[in-house]
This record gives structure tokens, sequence and C-alpha cells, in this order.
């Protein structure tokens, strides 16, 4: 059996690709919730046994040492020096931040699952109203046919994009499901969600529905 060891002094925080794995999907397996349990947090929790075992709701350290492992394998998860506070704030006032570097065009919004903008950044209002709409009229199709999607075609994606003739993304509406909330985030262009920002995005929302 590997024997793992845990470096000291450091802060569990997850990566971007660990935030987008958490919310891209309902599924709740153990590597998930064990970071939807860590954006719960209001401050990165220091990485130790015991904290681990609390957040992995597991009770033997080897199980918890692996299947953190396991996420450090799968890029999910990642150790800070310095601790992070959770990113305090009117979401109204803080959402549009987090937006804009999420989009290689710079224009981007979060919508709720009944179609209305939370936050926009780059789109004028009336666009960002009814780009809000059709994210919820785009969910409503997929709960319809996940079945054809998932099962027939062995696609696990809830998102959708408007392509051009090469295949490249237009508009793209990306879903987060935050405890039993189901956002949209919608970016024109190449989404760039491998930014700190996401994750400062998810822990905002999952601190503010979740909890």
């Amino acid at each position: 059996m590997n024997q793992y060891t845990l470096n000291q002094g450091l802060y569990l925080y997850p990566t971007p690709a660990g935030a987008y794995a958490t919310v891209s999907t309902k599924e709740a397996d153990r590597a998930r919730q064990f970071l939807r349990n860590l954006l719960l947090q209001r401050q990165t929790p220091e990485l130790t046994g015991e904290i681990l075992a609390q957040l992995m709701k597991l009770d033997e350290d080897a199980k918890c040492l692996e299947l953190l492992y396991h996420c450090q394998k799968l890029g999910w998860i990642q150790g800070l020096k310095e601790p992070l506070t959770y990113p305090d704030g009117a979401l109204e006032e803080i959402l549009p931040g987090f937006l804009g570097p999420l989009s290689e065009k710079g224009k981007v919004l979060l919508a709720d699952q009944q179609g209305f903008y939370l936050a926009t950044q780059g789109f004028p209002h009336e666009v960002a109203e009814e780009l809000s709409a059709l994210s919820a009229e785009i969910a409503t199709v997929h709960e319809r046919r996940s079945g054809l999607l998932l099962n027939n075609m062995g696609l696990g994606s809830h998102a959708w994009s408007v392509v051009d003739s090469f295949g490249n993304s237009q508009v793209g509406f990306w879903p987060l499901f935050i405890g039993n909330n189901r956002f949209v985030v919608a970016v024109s262009g190449i989404p760039h969600f491998n930014q700190p920002e996401f994750v400062s995005l998810v822990w905002a929302l999952t601190i503010r529905y979740a909890a």
C-alpha cells in the first residue's frame, strides 16, 4: 500500500478545474462532495488530518489521504501557503469583477434558473435579459432530452453553445449547480474558466445559496 504524508503549513483550496468539476454536474461522489464541503468554509482551512476527516466525512486517515491524493491527481485541489477569506460583500457588487476574466471578449453574464440575470459584464441590458431567458429555455430542453444525450450518446455535459461554421463557440451556456439551485454562465466566445476568479465566483455562490 502506498504511504501518503501531508505537507505542513498549507491551506486547502479548489483549483479552477476542481471548482468546475464540482458545480458542472449534480453528481455527488466523494471527491465532489469533499470539494463542496470545502467551498462552504468561509476561510481556507489548514491541511491537517483532523480537518480532512471533517470535510470528507471519513473516519479513517488512510481513506482521507487516498481521496486527497485522488483529487490532487485530477488537478482539483491545491495547497496555498497563505489562507484566503471568503470574498465578502454584496453579490451585486462583487460578481461583475469575477465574471469579466471568464470571457476572451469580456462579455459574460450570470443568470438564475428563472431566466433573470444576477450580474453581467460587457453585455447591454437588453441583450443580457434575452440571453438569460434563453438560458432557462435551453435548460428546459436539456432536461427533456437528457436521456438521449447521456444514455444514448454518452454526452454527460449540461453545457450548450451556438457555434460558427468551424465549430467555435460564439455564445456558450454553462450551468452551475449550487445546492438546489441552477445558475448559468453565458459567455461570448471561448470561456476562460481556468482563472482564479472562477473559483471565487463558485465560492461566493456556494456560501450564499448552499450554506
